[in-house]
């Protein structure tokens, strides 16, 4: 089957009545035969057969072994993280998500490193890896939150387990989503998404999946989700094998708006703009590893203004009409960030410029309105600054 076909019909019917829509359980136990003795369910934090539809739907769309649901991104990242042990290092990508970064800097004080390097530079890469003792991750994101470099996925997985075998390379698919690109066929051995973006896609859902390609691995961090209980509820596991069912048809259509508009921000450019930050632009410095590697090039654009200033970017942002100013991404409705005062306000400021989130910067996050009055939205705001 292809791949839209597959997601459609990778969600059973009810066999007990014949319901073609997943049926909620909404119970927090099971009733059981005699002690131990139960149908494969005896507590909600354990396992739930909603749960268990949308981590066997993903499972198939990111080609793994098998899948965990988690109640928010970040709490799978986290669960991801508890792997370690005092002294262990991770090598991280330097413009990572700064609810990412905020987490990894909790674990500081746990003994556990993180080393932030630019991840397009397999040079720098190479080093940091061959020197680095006790590296058990390699966190990437690709595309980066917000200024959308793209690392090669494939290369990096492949150099990466030359010099060290044993390390685990983790890749946050949120952005793409399993529609763009899948990391496991190119490598990786864990894929982790923020549910509550693209994949539930209308801005109702808080969760987090992870899929991995490996059993063994698979069965530790179903350890770390019972132990903890960072599981997505039903109602929530619900929504999103709802909104799963619509992806490929809005990811087309986003990252199609979304090529129209950073083409005609990059027209502004010398008058309103300095930057423009898309893969599917050509002038796109990883625009090549983007064409090789994506499908699509995705529903986020980024940009910086001429006029560098936190004041201007905040104007902007809170002068459109249809892009809402909020938040969080990959829902139908258009939304526009200032990520220095928003998502990344948590990542120190030399740190953020550093990496290329200027005071300026804005993100958007395309929906799928009418490219047309999405064009004009940002036109009317950059003619009145």
């Amino acid at each position: 089957m292809k791949e839209e076909t597959k997601l459609i019909h990778g969600v059973p019917y009810d066999p007990l009545t014949g319901a073609i829509s997943t049926p909620i359980y909404q119970t927090s136990t099971y009733v059981q035969e005699s002690p131990g003795v139960h149908k494969g369910y005896d507590y909600t934090r354990t396992n739930n057969p909603t749960r268990k539809t949308l981590e066997k739907l993903i499972t198939k769309l990111e080609y793994g072994c098998d899948s965990l649901a988690f109640s928010s991104g970040l709490a799978s990242i986290d669960a991801i993280i508890k792997l370690l042990n005092f002294n262990d290092e991770i090598i991280a990508i330097d413009d990572i998500y700064g609810g990412t970064f905020r987490l990894l800097n909790l674990y500081k004080k746990l003994g556990i490193k993180t080393y932030y390097i630019d991840m397009t530079n397999i040079n720098k890469l190479i080093i940091s890896i061959s020197k680095l003792k006790k590296l058990k991750l390699i966190w990437i994101e690709s595309p980066t939150n917000p200024t959308l470099k793209v690392s090669d996925i494939k290369k990096i997985c492949k150099i990466s387990k030359k010099i060290n075998p044993k390390v685990l390379i983790i890749v946050d698919n949120t952005f793409s989503s399993p529609v763009i690109q899948n990391p496991i066929k190119l490598g990786a051995d864990v894929v982790v998404h923020s549910a509550t973006k693209y994949l539930s896609g209308h801005s109702d859902v808080l969760g987090g999946l992870i899929t991995v390609k490996d059993k063994n691995l698979y069965e530790k961090l179903k350890y770390i989700q019972n132990s903890t209980g960072g599981v997505l509820s039903p109602i929530d596991c619900w929504l999103t094998i709802r909104g799963c069912q619509t992806l490929f048809l809005r990811i087309k259509k986003q990252s199609q708006n979304a090529f129209k508009i950073a083409s005609f921000l990059n027209e502004k450019k010398s008058t309103f703009i300095e930057n423009v930050y898309y893969p599917g632009l050509s002038n796109h410095k990883n625009h090549l590893v983007a064409i090789k590697q994506q499908k699509y090039f995705g529903g986020i654009v980024s940009f910086s203004l001429l006029k560098d200033t936190i004041d201007n970017a905040k104007k902007l942002v809170s002068s459109t009409k249809l892009f809402k100013l909020a938040e969080s991404l990959g829902g139908t409705k258009s939304l526009i960030c200032h990520p220095a005062t928003m998502t990344h306000k948590s990542t120190p400021s030399n740190i953020r410029k550093n990496v290329g989130i200027k005071d300026s910067l804005i993100r958007l996050s395309i929906g799928i309105e009418n490219v047309e009055d999405l064009i004009n939205d940002l036109n009317h705001v950059l003619l009145n600054l």
